[in-house]
């Protein structure tokens, strides 16, 4: 069967008759077994994709299918369903199902959508390498010995390897976009209360967002258009209407503006800067006006949102506590040791560091200094990016500092991978939307993804101009 990197071209031979959607997902299925080593699934959702298909190509045969039939796509750990288990790739949520399906399921189901089964991820979306998995880490499928990125790093491979057409994966500081980059593929972040949270294990409430990962373009903007919108069961969503891409008028070149510390980081690979100086000089050649700005909060993105974010975390995960639901340390003899010992077993090392992280950010004495400190911050942080949209329609940046990096690499000092997201946690801290793109590629011969953002909600807008730069 071909190697389909875009729905239209599925659907088109669905419609000539020269594929089913049975036929489609037993190659899915064949080439995620091909794939095992990668560990990017951690459940195959075999049998009900099989049924799915079935019932979709009578559908197709009576005219009545949705706009995603023949879309096999693949979701997060941390994106629940109704009656098939979830975990956060965390032991603490062992052997536990869910009892509803998340808001984006339904509206991928909806639309006929097959969803082959659920991906692994940083334990609870927490890391930018995907090595902090009770269930392994996942590789590259570029390159089996380098990381795939993180936390969203199943949902990367699954796509880059030809596992699914599509997946779902969740961003809260560059969990879908630094992954898309490692891969070589596209990776969206909405606008935060975009698209619906409700069904997503919650890691940082006020930065989470749920976002595509794809081949295509057109179908991350089709992905995005049947999720987005508002939810009875989130009131963060917004009511405003979903504007269509296709109803952007091209308004000619752009202004684009980029952060002058950035380009000049110590922490960029140079061959990076090289590429994303290209792309520069590429949009510029295409009438673009592209301009290098100040944006003197820099330094201070990376440590605001770990402080916001390892407190809210800590504030989450308090749920899980050995009583509830999931895992119960066998250890334990009263509520005490329940509690400890089930949290001590059950999580694993990058979220106890956050949660302790977390707790004292929020602890007497220390609340103001750090955490009402940091909330301050954001709110500059805001309110300089809205200053900067008056003036420009979007800012570029490469996606990361570097290529994907080898996972044996050893971390001696757990604050430096932090820095993964030195060019991301922008887009979260002021809850814009933000889209990886595959534009570039480094001396080594890894991808390198470049990274555009928009004014909130402006995601029509920011899809259609990043679907003139691919189709040109």
């Amino acid at each position: 069967m071909k190697d389909y990197q875009k729905l239209s071209d599925i659907q088109a031979d669905l419609t000539a008759g020269s594929i089913n959607c049975v036929q489609l997902v037993e190659d899915y299925l064949q080439r995620i077994e091909k794939h095992q080593d990668l560990n990017a699934f951690l459940e195959v959702f075999a049998h009900d994709a099989r049924a799915r298909a079935t019932v979709i190509d009578a559908k197709l045969k009576h005219g009545t299918a949705g706009r995603l039939a023949g879309m096999v796509i693949g979701i997060k750990d941390n994106i629940v369903y109704k009656d098939h288990k979830v975990s956060a790739s965390s032991k603490i949520l062992e052997g536990f199902q869910s009892l509803y399906s998340a808001t984006v399921v339904e509206r991928l189901l909806e639309e006929d959508a097959i969803i082959i089964g659920r991906l692994n991820c940083d334990e609870f979306a927490m890391g930018s390498s995907n090595r902090f998995s009770a269930y392994g880490a996942v590789k590259n499928p570029l390159d089996p010995s380098r990381v795939p990125g993180g936390s969203s790093g199943g949902s990367a491979t699954a796509v880059a390897a030809g596992m699914c057409l599509a997946s779902l994966g969740s961003d809260t500081g560059g969990s879908i976009r630094q992954p898309a980059s490692f891969t070589g593929i596209y990776g969206f972040k909405p606008s935060y209360g975009r698209i619906s949270r409700h069904g997503l294990i919650a890691f940082a409430s006020s930065f989470d967002q749920i976002g595509p990962f794809a081949k295509s373009v057109d179908d991350i903007g089709l992905l995005y258009e049947v999720m987005a919108g508002a939810d009875q069961y989130d009131n963060t969503v917004s009511q405003r209407e979903v504007t269509p891409i296709k109803d952007i008028s091209e308004s000619g070149p752009k202004k684009i503006a980029y952060f002058r510390d950035v380009m000049e980081s110590e922490h960029i690979d140079p061959a990076v800067r090289k590429q994303s100086e290209a792309v520069i000089e590429q949009l510029k050649a295409a009438g673009h006006t592209v301009e290098a700005v100040d944006f003197p909060l820099l330094d201070h993105m990376v440590p605001v949102y770990y402080i916001l974010t390892t407190a809210e975390a800590s504030s989450n995960l308090a749920r899980y506590d050995g009583i509830h639901y999931g895992y119960r340390s066998e250890n334990a003899h009263d509520l005490e040791s329940t509690y400890k010992l089930s949290r001590t077993e059950g999580f694993g090392p990058e979220v106890k560091r956050r949660i302790l992280l977390g707790t004292f950010v929020l602890s007497s004495g220390y609340y103001d200094a750090y955490y009402g400190k940091a909330q301050k911050v954001r709110r500059l942080v805001v309110e300089k990016t809205e200053a900067l949209f008056k003036d420009y329609d979007f800012i570029f940046s490469p996606t990361t500092p570097h290529t994907a990096f080898p996972i044996a690499q050893e971390e001696s000092d757990p604050t430096a991978a932090y820095l993964e997201d030195i060019f991301t946690v922008h887009a979260n801290i002021a809850g814009l939307p933000s889209i990886s793109v595959p534009m570039a590629e480094h001396d080594n011969g890894l991808p390198l993804g470049m990274q555009f953002t928009a004014a909130k909600y402006a995601e029509a807008e920011l899809l259609s101009f990043v679907q003139t730069l691919v189709h040109n």
